[in-house]
């Protein structure tokens, strides 16, 4: 059945109509939508932008670091005990001496004829003290003179042993193993008594020593493990031998002592050193030092974002320098720090915090360098 020409205009006029109204509809609600995403969009670009870098909290050794130079654990400026003209030298400077090495010999002939008169005289107070004894045994001696050639008898055994000891001090010799370090004698010359004639030096174990301030001083105890990184560029181990007890007046510091093994006498005394002793470990975030910022009351901390994009300000008490960075603690375990922007922004501000790990992905060549 064939449909009249009207019917087919109706129709077409009803569909444009019907497809008029709903895009009327569509546009409507479009721009009852529209103002509000603008709305959102201007309130989140008004927000200060700062960067952040995501912290978790490490175990870290808290240890005290100063500078400190090598000593020798002990060194023996050694005197003639007495005087005369050298005759014999030992060893040489620089070299090992063991305990009892001859170093310097004084003329000895004076002090040997000394010994000799000694003895004759003993020899004479004891036959005198004999026949006093025998003379007063049978009232022929009073006790007077009996106790007089008993004392002169002790007398002449003092002697002897004097003279002695002058002998045996011709022989100047090493006190212990070491080193001969410096001896400023030589042969033809002539000593007093008192005159330094050798310095020997004990290279096992050695002793690195540092100054230590007031603030520190308090965590250090005797038999604490400790290092020292020498100039040389090798650490060495050791253990806390000697802490002052006396601040120097001048520094306001207490000497700390590291001794540490030397077989074989690596190490030169007077070297400069770095000494580290660990007291203590805690938690705490390694920072760089640009991180940091100063709350309104001049208090150091850290500025962080929390989970409603508002910044915190955390006091933060620095435990450890390591090279550019630092290790903090007193901050949550895990925090949100901002790294660009803390300068700008105060605690309590919101933010719109971008991590760096978005903003690097986004920096040209970002993915030819992954």
């Amino acid at each position: 059945m064939r449909i009249k020409t009207s019917y087919l205009i109706a129709a077409g006029i009803a569909l444009a109509i019907s497809g008029w109204l709903a895009s009327g509809q569509l546009d409507a609600g479009k721009a009852g939508r529209e103002p509000t995403a603008a709305a959102a969009r201007s309130d989140s670009a008004r927000l200060p932008t700062v960067r952040v870098r995501e912290l978790v909290a490490e175990p870290v050794d808290l240890m005290i670091v100063v500078n400190a130079k090598t000593a020798p654990a002990r060194a023996v400026a050694i005197r003639a005990e007495t005087d005369g003209r050298v005759v014999e030298l030992g060893a040489e400077r620089g070299t090992p001496v063991e305990a009892g090495d001859l170093l310097v010999r004084i003329d000895a002939r004076e002090r040997a004829a000394m010994v000799e008169r000694a003895k004759a005289a003993l020899r004479m107070r004891e036959i005198e003290y004999d026949a006093a004894r025998q003379l007063g045994a049978k009232g022929f001696q009073s006790e007077t003179k009996v106790a007089e050639a008993e004392a002169n008898l002790e007398a002449a055994q003092a002697t002897l042993e004097q003279a002695r000891i002058q002998l045996d001090h011709t022989e100047i010799r090493a006190p212990f193993d070491g080193v001969l370090e410096t001896r400023p004698v030589e042969l033809g010359d002539f000593v007093d008594v008192g005159d330094e004639v050798a310095t020997v030096i004990d290279q096992d174990p050695f002793l690195v020593t540092g100054e230590v301030s007031e603030s520190e001083v308090g965590h250090l105890a005797v038999g604490m493990a400790g290092s020292a990184t020498l100039v040389s560029g090798q650490t060495v181990e050791g253990r806390l031998r000697y802490i002052g007890s006396r601040a120097d007046p001048a520094t306001r510091t207490f000497t700390a002592e590291l001794e540490v093994p030397n077989e074989g006498g690596r190490f030169s005394a007077g070297a400069s050193a770095e000494l580290q002793i660990v007291y203590d470990r805690a938690l705490a975030h390694r920072v760089p030092a640009s991180m940091l910022a100063l709350s309104d009351e001049g208090v150091v901390g850290v500025k962080t974002v929390d989970g409603d994009n508002q910044v915190v300000f955390h006091p933060a008490e620095i435990v450890r320098a390591d090279g550019d960075s630092l290790w903090i603690a007193g901050l949550p375990e895990r925090v949100r720090a901002i790294t660009v922007g803390q300068g700008f922004v105060r605690a309590g501000d919101e933010v719109r915090p971008v991590a760096e790990s978005a903003v690097e992905r986004e920096r040209p060549g970002a993915e030819e360098r992954a």
